[in-house]
């Protein structure tokens, strides 16, 4: 296993940690280690593409069913040998 330290924590911040490393029967060190798994366990993973991103933007609000307009035929390409 790798180590980490981390400096300049604020002592407020380190406070807090003992106290609820002390709540939880559990070192700081050990405290430490869950905070940081349980917040990167619920990080989702970005989406691969724009697509992705705006599917689960809008999932939640359902979907609309838009009508396929009809087909015209194309127009012929404008003629320039007169100019």
């Amino acid at each position: 296993m790798s180590a980490i330290t981390i400096r300049r924590l604020d002592e407020d911040v380190k406070k807090r940690l003992r106290a609820r490393a002390a709540s939880n029967g559990r070192s700081m060190e050990a405290e430490a280690r869950e905070i940081l798994a349980s917040a990167l366990i619920q990080q989702k993973p970005d989406p691969n593409n724009l697509a992705d991103l705006m599917r689960a933007r809008f999932a939640p609000l359902g979907g609309v069913k838009l009508g396929i307009p009809k087909r015209h035929p194309m127009r012929d390409p404008p003629d320039f040998s007169k100019w």
